[in-house]
C-alpha cells in the first residue's frame, strides 16, 4: 500500500531508494534512509528490517570481565576455529593425550555471566532469540561490545568461559573456567593446517578424536546427511562477484563433533537429574513416512535398507539412518543425486524444536541433547547456560518463575524460540534468493550443467553445477513434445521421443530469463521450443506431508 511520506527526514532520499519508514495517523515518518535498491547490500539490510530482526539494544551495564571464583586454564594450549568472515568467537577446544586416551576440553563463552536475568537486555535478547545472518551482515542477538568483544572468545586476552572437560573415560565435569585463546584459525587454516606447532599438535589431537567421535555416532545411527551450500562474495559496487559451491569441508567435523559432544553431555547431566531446560528435540519420525521415503528410493534405483514389519517409531528412526548412509554411499559413488537425494530423507523427518521436556534427538541418535555450545547468537543456549550454573553452585536449578527475565514458562520460552528461529531461517533463504537473482542477471542466455532437483507436472527444478543455484524449466520449454509426468518415478517422459528427465539426473540448461518480482530464474534446454505435459492419475503416489530437514 503507497505511504505519504512527511517532508521533514526526507533528506537526500531519491527515487528507488530504500527507507525505514514509521506509519502515523497522517503521514509515514523517515527514519532512516538504507540508500539505492540497487544495492545488494542496501536490500539485504532492508530485509533485516522488515524481518524484524534488526532491533535497537536495551540499556545494559555488564560486570568486570574478572571474576577469581573460576578454574583457571589460561596455561591450557587453547584455541578458536570459525569461518573467514566471523567476528564472534563462542567456543574453543583444548586436548592433551594421556595414558587412557585424549582428554578434551570444550570452552564456551560465559555470557550470563554478563547478561543478568532480568534486565532489560535479556529481555530484549529473549525477544530476540537468535542472530539472524544474511550473506556479508548480521543482526545479532546482542551489542557489539559484548558479542564481538568481551564475550568473544579473541586470542591472547584473558576470557570467562563455562568448560565441559571430557576425560577419555568416566563422566565428563562442567565448571566455569578463565582461558587465554593461544590462536584463532579459520576453516581454511585448519584444513591446511596452518598453525603454530603448539597447534598443530592440538589439531592432530582434535583429529583423531573427532573422527572416532563421528564414527561412533554413525554407528549408533546418526544421520549421514551433507548437503552444499552456495557462498557468494560481494564486489564492492552493490553487485554479486563470485559463487560457488561450498562442501562440508574436513575442517567443520572438528568443531562440529566436539560441540555435539558437549551438547549431549550437558543434556544428559541436565536430564539425568530430572532438570528443565530447554532441549533441542528431534522426535522420531512417522513410520508411514518412512516407508514413503524408501519406497521413492527404491522408484529412484537408489539401494535402501530392509523395512521391518511393523515399523514402530524407533525403528522408524533406525530405518532413516540407514537409508540416509546408504544415500550418500550412492550419490558418492554414482555421481548421481547428491543434490536431490538427501533432501528426500530430511523431509521424512520431523522438524527439529525446543522443549523444556528431554524428548531425544532422532537425528543425532541421541537420547539427551541440549543447545549449549553458542550462548552468543542463541538465547536457548543462554538459558541452558544459567540452569547448568546454577545447579551446579546453589545446588538446585533456576526455575522457570525464577526468570524474572522472561514472562513465560519454559514451555512459553521453548516455543517462542522455536518460532524465532523459523523466522531467521526465512529470512536467510530469502536473502540468498536475493543474491541469486543479483548474480545471475548478466548471465541471461547462457548454457549451464546442472542437475534435476525436482519434477512437477509443470517442469523441472534445477540446480547449477558450479553455483547451486535453482531455477525452474518449465514443460513447455522441454521441446516439441507431450511429456507426461509419471510422479512415482519421479519424472517426465516425452510420449513421443521417449526422452527421460528424471530427478538426481544430469541436464543442460540455458537461462531463459529472470522474474525479480517472483524472485524466480527461469531456465529452458538449449534449442528447443514449446512442449505439452499430461498427469496420468495411475502414476500417482500416495500424498505425503512436506516437512523441512532438522538443524542440529
Amino acid at each position: 500500500m503507497p505511504l505519504v511520506l512527511e517532508s521533514k527526514g526526507l533528506g537526500d532520499l531519491e527515487p528507488g531508494d530504500l527507507a525505514v519508514v514509521r506509519p502515523g495517523k497522517g503521514r509515514a515518518h523517515v527514519e532512516r534512509s538504507l540508500g539505492s535498491a540497487k544495492r545488494i547490500e542496501n536490500v539485504l539490510e532492508a530485509l533485516l528490517v522488515e524481518r524484524g530482526a534488526r532491533q535497537p539494544f536495551e540499556p545494559h551495564d555488564p560486570p568486570p570481565a574478572e571474576d577469581p571464583n573460576r578454574v583457571d586454564l589460561r596455561d591450557l594450549p587453547t584455541y578458536t576455529v570459525d569461518p573467514d568472515t566471523a567476528k564472534d568467537f563462542d567456543d574453543a577446544l583444548s586436548f592433551r593425550r594421556e595414558d587412557t586416551g585424549i582428554r578434551a576440553w570444550v570452552h564456551i563463552a560465559d555470557v550470563s555471566w554478563f547478561v543478568g536475568a532480568g534486565t532489560p537486555l535479556d529481555r530484549g535478547a529473549a525477544r530476540r532469540s537468535f542472530s539472524t545472518y544474511v550473506p556479508g551482515l548480521v543482526a545479532p542477538m546482542l551489542p557489539h561490545e559484548l558479542a564481538d568483544d568481551l564475550c568473544s572468545l579473541r586470542p591472547n586476552v584473558d576470557r570467562l568461559c563455562v568448560t565441559v572437560e571430557i576425560p577419555p573415560q568416566g563422566e565428563p565435569s562442567f565448571y566455569r573456567s578463565v582461558i587465554r585463546s593461544n590462536e584463532r584459525l579459520t576453516y581454511g587454516n585448519a584444513q591446511r593446517r596452518e598453525a603454530s606447532e603448539l597447534i598443530l599438535d592440538q589439531l592432530a589431537l582434535n583429529e583423531e578424536l573427532a573422527s572416532a567421535l563421528r564414527e561412533r555416532r554413525f554407528a549408533r545411527g546418526a544421520l549421514q546427511v551433507a548437503s552444499p551450500e552456495a557462498v557468494f562474495s560481494f564486489d564492492g559496487n552493490g553487485g554479486v562477484a563470485d559463487a560457488w559451491l561450498e562442501g562440508e569441508p574436513h575442517a567443520h567435523m572438528l568443531v562440529e563433533e566436539l560441540m555435539i559432544l558437549a551438547n549431549e553431555s550437558v543434556g544428559s547431566f541436565l536430564s539425568s537429574r530430572n532438570r528443565p531446560a530447554l532441549y533441542r528435540v528431534h522426535e522420531r519420525p512417522d513410520p508411514t513416512a518412512v516407508e514413503h521415503l524408501i519406497a521413492k528410493l527404491v522408484d529412484l534405483g537408489v539401494p535402501t535398507p530392509p523395512v521391518p514389519s511393523p515399523l514402530t517409531p524407533q525403528l522408524a528412526a533406525t530405518l532413516a539412518g540407514e537409508a540416509s548412509k546408504l544415500v550418500t554411499t550412492y550419490t558418492t559413488q554414482a555421481g548421481r543425486g547428491r543434490e536431490a537425494f538427501p533432501s528426500l530423507v530430511l523431509r521424512a523427518l520431523k522438524q527439529a524444536r525446543y522443549d523444556p521436556k528431554n524428548l531425544g534427538h532422532a537425528g543425532l541418535a541421541s537420547a539427551a541433547y541440549c543447545h549449549f555450545t553458542s550462548p552468543i547468537r542463541r538465547y536457548p543456549d543462554l538459558v541452558v547456560h544459567r540452569q547448568l550454573s546454577a545447579l551446579l553452585e546453589k545446588g538446585r536449578p533456576v526455575a522457570a518463575k525464577d526468570f524474572e527475565a522472561v514472562d513465560e514458562r519454559f514451555g512459553e520460552i521453548a516455543a517462542h524460540s522455536s518460532e524465532r528461529e523459523r523466522r531467521a531461517e526465512a529470512a536467510e533463504r530469502e536473502s540468498l534468493l536475493w543474491k541469486k537473482i543479483v548474480f545471475m542477471k548478466d548471465k541471461v542466455g547462457r548454457d549451464f550443467d546442472a542437475f534435476v532437483t525436482g519434477v512437477t507436472a509443470f517442469g523441472l527444478f534445477v540446480t547449477l553445477r558450479d553455483f547451486f543455484v535453482e531455477g525452474l524449466v518449465p514443460v513447455s520449454s522441454l521441446g516439441e513434445d507431450f511429456y507426461v509426468y509419471e510422479q512415482k518415478q519421479h519424472r517426465l517422459r516425452g510420449r513421443s521421443s521417449g526422452r527421460i528427465h528424471r530427478l538426481g539426473d544430469a541436464i543442460r540448461v540455458q537461462l531463459k530469463g529472470i522474474d525479480e518480482v517472483r524472485r524466480r530464474l527461469d531456465f529452458r534446454l538449449p534449442g528447443q521450443t514449446d512442449g505439452r505435459v499430461e498427469s496420468r492419475p495411475r502414476h500417482r503416489a500416495v500424498a505425503e506431508p512436506r516437512r523441512r530437514g532438522a538443524r542440529r
